[in-house]
């Protein structure tokens, strides 16, 4: 029996919904193979919370815990904290110091990721378009006139390193860009503006699968709203179509570009690349390496589209970094 520790929580706007997806790992855990243990890090206590709601502090020297005067140590962590510090690479280099295997992408690969315009950047020589776009960095002159010249009306404004779609605006109007910065401002002090692609949304799973990469079926995002925003996101204000309605050479196409990004980048364990298809080509926006994993999530929505269980989805995750 393997001693699993479902790290879930955060420092970031993200805490609530991350704390949703441990909870689904805890539920869909083979108990057969694995004891699973809930673990809150959040800023104020790294906790071990059990089934009766009783916390037991983590011992963040060697990330154990004491239970009745009996020590627990982990075989393994499972990675379900979106933002900060689990997505970035912080915890990551943190198990890694500690030789615990966990189940997201290494350090380096979670902080690049994260960074969305550092992603782009890096996949952009393999031949992997994206929207064009112009960087902030908090403190920089603003010349409006000129940025709107580059990436055009309407066009979005979003944090550099957030998720969940906090902080993004879609701006319609010149007179509109100084909130919109402001308001990306209290996300992150670095800002990247995208011009706006008009085209059919995707989101597309990569996973390692068994020893292989594998492309998960392809989901089309149909807003209500004027974009993929918050409420779109968990509010039920979209539509996810899963598999998407596209012809079979674009599928291909996508399939192929979001197998590439992961394989130049080497990427593990889970991760959910945003593309806008123009003219039948993928253009890629970001990529999550630690999705949302409720019920009601794209990626377990696009496992079960593939015949893969939840608990057999979280437990090939737990072997893939086993092994």
């Amino acid at each position: 029996m393997k001693n699993v520790a479902i790290i879930m929580g955060g420092y970031s706007s993200e805490y609530q919904i991350s704390l949703t997806s441990g909870n689904v790992v805890y539920q869909n855990l083979n108990t057969s193979k694995y004891k699973g243990y809930r673990v809150h890090i959040l800023k104020d206590k790294w906790v071990h919370v059990s089934d009766d709601n009783s916390e037991f502090p983590i011992d963040k020297s060697d990330f154990s815990i004491t239970i009745q005067g009996e020590k627990v140590v982990f075989d393994v962590v499972f990675n379900a904290i979106h933002g900060t510090p689990g997505e970035d690479g912080l915890l990551q280099a943190y198990f890694e110091l500690l030789h615990i295997p966990q189940t997201a992408c290494d350090y380096y690969q979670a902080a690049l990721t994260f960074n969305k315009r550092d992603t782009l950047s890096v996949l952009k020589p393999y031949g992997i378009l994206t929207a064009t776009s112009h960087y902030l960095n908090f403190g920089d002159e603003i010349n409006v006139d000129e940025i709107v010249a580059k990436v055009g009306l309407p066009c979005f404004v979003k944090p550099n390193k957030s998720g969940s779609s906090f902080g993004i605006t879609k701006v319609h109007h010149k007179a509109d860009f100084l909130t919109a910065i402001e308001t990306a401002y209290k996300e992150d002090n670095e800002i990247i503006i995208e011009s706006f692609l008009k085209g059919t949304e995707v989101s597309v799973g990569v996973i390692s699968y068994k020893g292989e990469t594998k492309v998960l079926p392809i989901t089309e995002i149909v807003s209500e709203n004027d974009f993929f925003d918050y409420e779109a996101k968990y509010l039920g204000k979209s539509q996810e179509i899963t598999p998407a309605r596209l012809s079979k050479e674009v599928q291909l196409k996508v399939e192929l570009v979001s197998k590439k990004a992961y394989e130049v980048l080497k990427m593990k364990g889970f991760s959910r690349s945003e593309f806008i298809i123009v003219n039948d080509e993928p253009y890629m926006l970001e990529m999550n390496t630690v999705p949302g994993l409720t019920n009601e999530s794209i990626l377990p929505q696009q496992a079960r589209e593939a015949g893969i269980s939840l608990p057999e989805l979280f437990e090939n995750a737990i072997e893939e970094v086993l092994k």
